[in-house]
This record gives structure tokens, sequence and C-alpha cells, in this order.
């Protein structure tokens, strides 16, 4: 039985301090591989703490592939001691995400552009609600920088964006990504499509860029039309395939590890050792973690960073302000190792800011203040509720035969941690439905009510 003293760390929830004593019993050898965790019950009566304790710490572990869960039998630690040069050895990857063919719109649909309000809800990939913008607090901050900063708001900014939001942001990657970074390896841009420009004429065009796939549609039209060469690399249930990434002669790798888009896969610990490995094999090889929207994870801790657990200068990472803002605020950020900012500072220090001086003394002020804290908290909310509305339109469970088919199908997207994670897959209604009428009637009233489950989609309440 595992027994651990808690409530040390008064700062921190218990079910995280469980988490981390864990994490380092398995990381240590102390948990073999395979082995059996306790249940959340006798765990939970043995260190004398409520069983949700745990389970929020299982999750956590799980959510990160530390341990893994076999229904109706337990909690079992992953293997994560097998040695491949520099992390872990490889999963099996016998469980494809599956393709990814999104619908297009149909033109005879309203989009309520007409006057015709139809949607009950905007799933529109790259769009945020601009009713949910702190507008008025954005705008008085913008006042007192005009105010206060008239000087600085006239001098030209250095090219990685001026020192006071490089240091804020550097405070909030601590704060809540546990990523430590000096203010000099962040360079500011007008949106990530901006720095992913400046990366490949830093990285090179004459080097093969590897993509995920399926992925976001945007990406490698932004590669193709900067000369860059691209290969596509599948998806399993542990993130990008390392045999076919090992066998595509790559050289950098695009891939988002804490919230694949648009499968919503969370590469593993042991994935993110295998290619962290990958990368090591060659001083050519990097990898560029897209972050995009880390801030919206609904339940439990973040999914710590790649860049957080590379010692090699081996990650470039890169973060936007467009997902937690609004999609018109378009600042984003860098990290670049160390060596990589010398070589930008060298070949590439000519450029000059893409985002003003208004922007970024506001932005700087929003984020040391505590207002981007407290709005990402208002978000939070506002995307859990929305997360759960279809779910709350379920009927009970009347019957198990269709619950349990149903379930089957649907149960693994609705359970996501994440925003319309749960949307990102095809509903179909279920192959079969007990006499009762009501239920006879659910696959046409519910499953026909035009979910638009992929980008550019909206859901639309039946009629």
């Amino acid at each position: 039985m595992l027994t651990y003293s808690l409530g040390r760390d008064a700062s921190a929830p218990l079910y995280e301090e469980l988490y981390r004593y864990i994490r380092q019993d398995i990381l240590g050898g102390n948990i073999s591989p395979g082995d059996r965790l306790p249940s959340k019950r006798s765990l939970a009566k043995n260190l004398s703490i409520s069983t949700i304790t745990v389970e929020h710490a299982y999750n956590l572990l799980l959510d990160e592939g530390y341990i893994c869960s076999i229904p109706r039998k337990g909690y079992y630690a992953a293997d994560l001691t097998q040695n491949t040069g520099y992390g872990m050895a490889a999963l099996p990857a016998d469980s494809p995400a599956g393709d990814f063919c999104p619908e297009k719109p149909d033109a005879s649909e309203p989009d309520g552009t007409d006057g015709t309000a139809a949607c009950f809800a905007d799933f529109t990939a790259g769009r945020t609600n601009p009713d949910r913008f702190p507008l008025s607090t954005w705008a008085r901050l913008l006042r007192e920088i005009i105010h206060d900063r008239k000087n600085e708001l006239m001098i030209n900014s250095p090219p990685g964006g001026i020192a006071e939001l490089r240091e804020a942001i550097c405070g909030y990657l601590y704060q809540f990504r546990g990523i430590r970074v000096h203010p000099d390896q962040i360079i500011v841009g007008a949106g990530t499509e901006y720095l992913y420009s400046l990366l490949i004429q830093l990285l090179g065009r004459d080097r093969i860029y590897a993509l995920e796939t399926p992925g976001y549609p945007k990406i490698p039209k932004i590669y193709r039309k900067n000369g860059a060469v691209c290969r596509y690399i599948p998806m399993d249930r542990h993130g990008v395939s390392i045999g076919s990434l090992a066998s595509s002669d790559a050289d950098i790798l695009h891939l988002s590890p804490s919230h694949h888009f648009p499968t919503g896969i969370v590469t593993s610990v042991r994935r993110r050792y295998e290619l962290l490995s990958w990368a090591s094999e060659s001083g050519r090889r990097y990898i560029i973690e897209d972050d995009y929207d880390s801030e919206f994870r609904l339940s439990g801790r973040p999914i710590p960073s790649m860049q957080s657990i590379d010692p090699i200068e081996k990650v470039i990472y890169i973060n936007t302000f467009t997902k937690s803002l609004a999609s018109t605020v378009r600042i984003s950020y860098m990290i670049l190792p160390p060596h990589l900012m010398k070589k930008f500072r060298s070949e590439l220090g000519f450029y000059s800011c893409t985002v003003s001086n208004f922007e970024q003394y506001t932005l700087a002020r929003f984020l040391k203040e505590g207002y981007f804290e407290k709005h990402i908290n208002r978000m939070r909310k506002y995307y859990r509720n929305q997360r759960d509305t279809i779910p709350a339109m379920y009927p009970p469970r009347p019957s198990r035969l269709w619950h349990e088919d149903h379930r089957r199908r649907c149960r693994p997207s609705l359970s996501s941690s994440r925003p319309f994670s749960f949307f990102r897959r095809r509903t179909r209604p279920p192959r079969r439905t007990p006499g009762h009428p009501h239920l006879r009637a659910l696959p046409v009233r519910f499953f026909t009510a035009r979910l638009r489950l992929q980008t550019g989609g909206r859901f639309r309440l039946p009629s």
C-alpha cells in the first residue's frame, strides 16, 4: 500500500501533492512498470483522505501517461523504464486516431448573417465570442498607458518586443505552465503565422518539416508558401507516430502535444521523451511545440509542456493570446533556445517587432495586475457550461441496452476535459434502440439536429 505524508505543502492542494509523490515513485522506479496501483477507495482510507482527492490525482497521472487504466481491473503504472538513448521506449501504436474529413458547409443553410438567429452555439474553429472579451478593462488600461507612457509609446520596440511584456510573459509561464525562461529568449509577434515564417527563415528552407495529420489545415499552407518541404506524420492514441516520424527523414517536427487539433489527443509522457530522443540524434533536428490553448484545460492541472522537460535545447515553444483573449488580438510569442536566439539576433535581428507599443504595454499591465488570470477563470467556467450543454440534453438511462450502445459510440468524446473536444467526432444514431416511443424518436429528434462537428461547424437546435 502506498503511504505518503501529505499536507506538507500548504500552497498546493492535496490531490496535486499526491500526484507528485506517485509520479516521483514511478520515475524513480519505486513503482515498477505494470504494477497495479491501489484502488481509489483503499488508498483514500490508508491516507485518511477523500476518494475524490485520489481520483483527481489518478486523473492527472492518467492524462500525462504515467499510469494506464484497464476497465474493471484498475490502474497500472506505465512502462517508462526502457531507455532509447535519451528518453523512453516506444509504445505500441495500434490505435489510430482516425481520419478527419471536415464537411463543407452547406451554402443553403442559414448562417445567422441574414437576421435569422438559427444557431444555438457557434463552434467555428479560430473564433472567440466577442461578448466575452473584457473590453472595458482593456480600454481603461489602454487609457492609463497613453497617459503614463507617452514617451515610451513613441520609441521603437526592440525586435523581440518590449522588455516589460517579455518579463510579464515569463512570470505568467512560470506560474501557470512551470516554464523557466529568461525574457531575452522571448520573441513577440503579430500572430503565430508570422512567427512560423520567422522560424522557417531561421532554421532554413533546406530542412524537411514534419506536420501532424490530421491537423490544423492552415499550418501546412503557411509552410508551403514559405518554401518549406513538408512531410505528414499520422497520429496514434499516444500522439505522433514515432515510427513514421523516424522514416520520414524530417528535420523539424511541428506538433501540439498538450491538445491536438482536431482529435484532442494528449501526447503521453513516454512519447514526449521518445520525440526528444529523436531530436537529440541530429544537430539539425528541432521540435516546434505549439501550445495554442493550454489555458483551457477544464479539469485538473495543465499538462506540463515539452519545453519544461527539455534539457538539450531542442524545443521551440510557441503560444498565443489570440485563443485566450480574442481572435482579433494578434499577439503571439515564441521561446527560442539560447543558441538559436543568438543566431536570430545575428541573422534576423533587423526585423522590427510587428506588435504596436500600445498593445504591448497594455497587455503587459493586463498580465501583471492579474486581469488575465481573472479572464481565464471566467472563460473556463463559460466553456465548461458550453461543453456540458449537449450532454445535459441526453435523457436519463431508461434502457441499459440503448445506454451501453450509445456510450460505446459517444462516451470517449463526452468525457473530455477540453472545451468542444467532444464535438470533434461525428455523432451517429445508435444502431439499436428499444421499443420505447421516446427513444425511437430520439435518433430523429436529436441526431438530425444539424450538428456540424467539424471545423466551421455550428450546432442548431432541433425544430
